[in-house]
């Protein structure tokens, strides 16, 4: 299987009014092609400076981050800038959809300023509407349509270049149960039928249960790393999961009365 993100020895420093604080101590990490990997951790433990970095939001202070080979600690701003518009993909917690834009706008935007046909840029669009069940609501705007309904065109958008690596902050955070599920489906399905390489960042139990491998941090290390074994099964890896967690935050489940 091939290495489509390796992280060495990745640091993150940050100085504020004459302290220093280091966020990431030094972490190393493997995400093979076509991995739903879900890094999880207390508020503080350095998982959303960790995706940050790794999707080149942020700069690492020190340490080596190859995608597909390439290091992107030593890319400039405009090289960092064309990698990351053709083998990235984002999906955040708070959408960032554009109002004006239809549906069907907002998801083809990564396509319009390519040399891309319009006929198959329509081709992609309409296929990954109908992989996130929203082809329905393609010509009406962000205003008009559900939380999540959004999100799954926030999903969709971020995967129309087929990227390398799909990033996902907290993608779950603003929707209510039904719609984090059928998110999270959507996202599952992307990843075992399309084979699409997935980081996850979540503070949520249910949701990192759809991953195939959770890596735990705490104060700014790895933790443990958990992998799901049996895959037609989420239950007990929900349960591996909760107990991780616990542990990481300061107690074990077994204390509680």
């Amino acid at each position: 299987m091939k290495t489509i993100l390796e992280g060495t020895q990745i640091k993150k420093v940050y100085h504020t009014g004459g302290t220093t604080f280091e966020a990431l101590k030094g972490i190393d990490l493997q995400i093979q092609e076509g991995e739903f990997v879900g890094i999880m951790g207390p508020s503080g433990s350095g998982k959303t400076t960790l995706l940050n970095v790794l999707s080149t939001i942020d700069q690492a202070t020190s340490g080596e981050i190859l995608i597909n080979g390439e290091d992107i600690v030593k890319m400039n701003d405009d090289t960092l800038a064309l990698f990351r518009r053709n083998h990235l993909g984002f999906v955040f917690q708070d959408y960032n959809l554009l109002d004006t834009l239809t549906v069907k706008e907002n998801i083809a935007l990564p396509l319009t300023s390519s040399k891309v046909k319009e006929t198959d840029i329509n081709r992609c669009v309409l296929e990954l509407a109908k992989k996130f069940g929203i082809d329905h609501i393609l010509h009406q705007f962000p205003y008009q349509i559900s939380g999540g309904q959004k999100q799954r065109c926030a999903a969709s958008r971020a995967i129309i270049t087929n990227p390398s690596v799909i990033f996902a902050d907290e993608p779950t955070g603003a929707l209510d149960s039904k719609a984090a599920t059928d998110l999270l489906e959507s996202m599952q399905a992307l990843n075992t039928q399309d084979h699409a390489t997935i980081l996850l960042v979540t503070h949520d139990a249910f949701a990192a249960s759809y991953c195939k491998r959770v890596i735990f941090i705490k104060d700014g290390e790895i933790y443990k790393e958990l992998l799901r074994e049996d895959l037609g099964r989420r239950r007990p890896f929900f349960q591996q999961i909760v107990s991780i967690m616990s542990e990481v935050s300061g107690g074990m489940i077994d204390d509680i009365i």
